[in-house]
Order: C-alpha cells, then sequence, then structure tokens
C-alpha cells in the first residue's frame, strides 16, 4: 500500500526478534531505514542487504543505544546519509531477570540504561530534526510487565514502566509540533528469546492467555506500522497492549 512511502525510520535493536520484523513490514511500505544494533554481525548484514533489495534505501549502524554520546554520533551520520528521520523506534531491550533479594546493582543498571536511557538517549538527538520538520512519529517498544509488574523482573519492569511515562510526557511536550510518541506494550511474543524457553513453559505461557497463543512478531509490527503512519495521525500518547487479552 506504500503508507511509508518517502519517509526515514530509526529502528534500534533492529537485527532480530521484534525489530526486525518492524524494518521488514516499514519496507513493504516503502520507508527508507536507519537501523542500530550493538554490533554489525553477520545477522545485521543479512537484514541490511535484504532490506536494499526490497526496493528501498537501508543502512545497519553498530551503535550502542545505552550511550548518550554514542546515540548522538549515529543520528548525526544517519542525518548526513538519509537526510531526515521521520519515525523512531525505541525498540533495544534487555533482561537480566532475577528476584530483588538476588539482583546485583549490575543488572539492575545494565537493563536501565539499556531499556529506558536509551529511550531517552534517542529521543534527544532526533527530536532537533523533528522539531525542524514540524513532524514525527515516536514509538517505545514497552512490555505488559510496564503496566502489571512481574515476579523476578524489578529490573525489567521499571525500565518498561519508566518507558510509559516518558511517552506520555513526550506527547504533551512535541504534540504542538505535530510530533507524536506512543507506546506499545507487547505480551508473550515468539521470538529468539522465547524459543529459549522449553516447550512445557512456552504452553503454561499460552494457557493464561485468553487467545491460548502467543503473538508474533509480525502482529507486533502491524501495530507500529499503524502509528508511524497517517493511519493514526490523530493518535498521541497512548499505550497499545497487544498481548492476546492476557492483560485487560
Amino acid at each position: 500500500m506504500g503508507l511509508l512511502t518517502g519517509k526515514t525510520a530509526l529502528i534500534t535493536g533492529a537485527s532480530r526478534g521484534i525489530g526486525k520484523a518492524i524494518a521488514e513490514k516499514f519496507a513493504e511500505e516503502g520507508a527508507n531505514l536507519i537501523l542500530t544494533d550493538l554490533f554489525y554481525d553477520d545477522q545485521a548484514k543479512n537484514l541490511e542487504e535484504k532490506l536494499n533489495q526490497m526496493g528501498v534505501k537501508a543502512k545497519m549502524y553498530a551503535s550502542d543505544a545505552s550511550k548518550f554520546a554514542d546515540a548522538q554520533r549515529v543520528v548525526e551520520e544517519a542525518l548526513k546519509d538519509f537526510e531526515r528521520i521521520d519515525i523512531l523506534v525505541n525498540n533495544a531491550g534487555i533482561t537480566r531477570d532475577n528476584l530483588l533479594m538476588r539482583m546485583t546493582e549490575e543488572q539492575w543498571d545494565l537493563v536501565i540504561n539499556v531499556n529506558l536511557k536509551s529511550v531517552f538517549n534517542l529521543t534527544k538527538a532526533v527530536q532537533g530534526t523533528m522539531l525542524r520538520q514540524r513532524s514525527g512519529s515516536i514509538i517505545n517498544m514497552s512490555s505488559v510487565v510496564g503496566v502489571s509488574g512481574n515476579a523476578g523482573q524489578a529490573n525489567y519492569s521499571a525500565s518498561k514502566a519508566g518507558m510509559i511515562g516518558f511517552t506520555k510526557t513526550i506527547a504533551r511536550e512535541l504534540g504542538s509540533r505535530n510530533i507524536r510518541c506512543n507506546a506499545i506494550a507487547p505480551g508473550f511474543i515468539l521470538t529468539e528469546m522465547t524459543e529459549k524457553l522449553s516447550e512445557e513453559v512456552r504452553k503454561e505461557w499460552a494457557e493464561k492467555i485468553p487467545m491460548k497463543r502467543g503473538g508474533s512478531t509480525e502482529e507486533v509490527a502491524k501495530v507500529a506500522l499503524f502509528l508511524a503512519s497517517d493511519l493514526s495521525s490523530y493518535v498521541s500518547g497512548q499505550v497499545i497492549q497487544v498481548c492476546g487479552a492476557m492483560l485487560t
């Protein structure tokens, strides 16, 4: 349909999982793509080549989204290559699960920095160009555990809840410049991360979900497409849960 033709999107954590699915969906709809991940490995290179073969311009940058200076650097480089940024998807994220009594300071700091500080870093870095364009869509990848909490994930839940507060604030701050900011809160999504779980554990999770299955990365990507495109031109400051009614 070409919903994103003529637009350029920056996606963090783009070489696998949900980030990869969003990149592919955006490319199908005509977006040029600025992709970042911690390393420019074979998986990142293969995705970059695949997207370019789809007829859009795509480039992968090695960048640590948790580092403020690195976020500024990659955006400056990307603007030289692409000239504009219309869409930002803050997708970079990790887990270091543990009960609070066993959680180390390092586990706490690492998850907060990668998941939450990266959202500040990249949003701050792209804000100037979006303000000059007087348009933009920022999409923050939160989680249902940022809404509900989850035992053994104090660091992850806190980071994802922080993203929701940040989303609502930025929507208020930048709305007058036609810049929208929304969050997606996925539930149990089948990714490389969940594939590491045993089949028994995956079945137990599925039984807790009213739709009786995990979601796909493409289903999350379709919601990201809606928020990135003009279909959602009057949607801002919202959290859309993609969880099969696991959290209602």
